[in-house]
């Protein structure tokens, strides 16, 4: 609460009691089930609110006492479907639930105080002595708090002086956390264990890969280190500690749902108009000026002193050293029907606005073939690199043999300077026994052309060019998407789409011809 200390003061902090109320802040034990959320395009998590959802128990222990009774579930997720929630272990069970949404913020401050009465408390600087004033607010648009005193209206923190707001009482209606209200009911005091079971919005996961290219055969054929990171996202203003944590693979059959209403809160972010002319104000007021750029390093001068010089071999030696993770604990993998479960081994405590990663995948020495594609479809006329891409066999002879959750992917190449990054990609649900592709990226070696060689009525000739510049040989497959004239040796349909598969040698090149049909309506 220290940055609501700082703006506002508080004339009373005795919020208007309720009879009989239990309040419950913290729970004993959780339990949370993360479910992927839909990600177009391999799209990352959205660290501002994830996409997904989650399945939260908790577990508290509570005296209710004799009689009807309000009990508070304090700090459940800020996402919470409310309509979810089913509560187990009450005497008589539930009457009636409630989600109290508003949260005790500045921001909840000033909208529950919205067409009421404050206090503005002004210092003067020269003098340091306080005045204060009675104002309404107005209106709080995002931005400003607009006041009406007796001189007029106003904005917050806009007078050049220090200043703050006083509020009569916190509102009742204002909770310090998310909260769920159950009304329920007791013939006489007891002390019970009771279980709150609820869906939540503003959680994700994704799985995050890590391969390392360790080996590339002249045949095209080598090894990849393969790591996956289970990466677990939490957008909510509330942690989960010591949780007992799984994620959900698949797409689990689930009825549409109305948007669950945030919880209200926040700092207010206020603005001024400064005090210059109209031409003389930038246009993004929020612009922060990028710091200066760091010094640049001073030379090394060789002056015969006894400083140590790291040489580049020695630097190479160092960055040779092993880089792939090491998994000290790995999710297991579970079936639930036809869906995938990862469960971390121990609680892990996911943190409010975080993520939480966990390895869930460790295949060293996976087989991968080298390969280069194109689509004849979307090149144009000049020479145009062409896509680097590794193919594997998810089963257990290829060093797979696992499902493998979409996700991000880094690829990394061995140098003599350590692994280097050669590209990012995006992979999908993979399945046992699919094939596994993964674009690395273009390669400026192996190069692409098509081109026209003539046209008639009913047909096209086009020629497509295939130069490699490596010292090795390499296999290529160009997508030739079309209705072709005549039959090819050189091309084979994979997919159903005829595919030109060959190994060119290095420093060589090789051509193929084709016909495409015509037909003219």
């Amino acid at each position: 609460m220290r940055g609501l200390v700082a703006l506002f003061v508080l004339a009373s902090a005795t919020p208007i009691a309720a009879q009989q109320v239990v309040v419950s802040e913290e729970p004993e034990a959780v339990s949370l089930t993360v479910y992927r959320g839909e990600k177009y395009g391999g799209q990352p998590i959205d660290p501002n609110w994830p996409a997904g959802y989650a399945l939260v128990t908790e577990t508290r222990t509570l005296s209710i006492p004799a009689g009807e009774s309000v009990v508070r579930f304090e700090g459940v997720a800020e996402g919470m479907f409310p309509e979810s929630a089913i509560v187990t272990g009450l005497p008589k069970g539930v009457k009636e639930k409630n989600r109290d949404a508003r949260l005790l913020s500045p921001l909840g401050l000033v909208d529950a105080y919205l067409k009421r009465q404050v206090t503005i408390i002004r210092t003067d600087r020269a003098t340091g002595k306080t005045r204060e004033y009675t104002a309404m607010i107005t209106s709080a648009p995002g931005g400003a708090v607009i006041l009406q005193t007796g001189d007029g209206y106003e904005a917050l923190h806009c007078t050049g002086l220090p200043e703050r707001m006083a509020f009569s009482q916190v509102p009742s209606n204002l909770s310090a956390k998310p909260t769920l209200s159950v009304v329920t009911q007791s013939d006489k005091p007891v002390s019970v264990k009771v279980t709150l079971t609820y869906m939540a919005a503003g959680f994700d996961w994704e799985a995050n890969y890590i391969a390392q290219i360790q080996d590339r055969g002249k045949d095209g054929k080598g090894k990849v280190d393969l790591f996956a990171w289970l990466t677990l996202a939490n957008g909510g203003n509330q942690s989960f500690i010591n949780a007992n944590t799984m994620a959900i693979a698949g797409k689990p059959n689930r009825e549409g749902s109305g948007v669950p209403v945030k919880p209200t809160g926040g700092g207010l972010q206020l603005k001024c108009w400064p005090n210059q002319r109209t031409h003389e104000v930038p246009y993004n007021l929020g612009y922060i000026p990028p710091p200066p750029p760091p010094p640049v390093p001073v030379a090394y001068l060789d002056d015969g002193s006894d400083s140590i010089i790291v040489t580049a071999q020695r630097m190479r030696g160092e960055a040779q050293a092993s880089f792939s993770p090491v998994a000290l604990v790995v999710a297991e993998q579970e079936d639930l029907g036809d869906l995938k479960l990862y469960r971390i081994p121990e609680p892990v405590t996911v943190n409010a606005k975080g993520q939480k990663q966990v390895a869930m995948l460790v295949k060293p020495g996976a087989t991968f073939a080298h390969y280069y594609a194109a689509s004849v479809q979307n090149y144009a006329l000049q020479s145009t690199p062409m896509t680097l891409m590794l193919r594997g066999k998810n089963t257990v002879e290829k060093g797979l043999g696992l499902p493998m959750p979409q996700g991000q992917m880094m690829i990394f190449e061995s140098s003599e300077f350590g692994p280097l990054l050669a590209g990012e990609s995006s992979l999908e649900d993979r399945t046992l026994g699919e094939d596994v592709e993964i674009a690395v990226g273009s390669s400026s070696e192996v190069r692409i052309q098509v081109k026209p060689q003539s046209e008639k009525a009913d047909n096209q000739r086009w020629e497509v060019k295939i130069t490699n510049a490596r010292s090795s040989p390499v296999n290529i497959e160009v997508e030739v998407p079309y209705e072709l004239r005549g039959k090819s040796a050189a091309l084979t349909k994979i997919d159903g789409v005829p595919t030109w598969k060959a190994t060119i040698a290095g420093n060589d090149s090789a051509t193929l011809v084709y016909t495409i049909k015509l037909r003219r309506d």
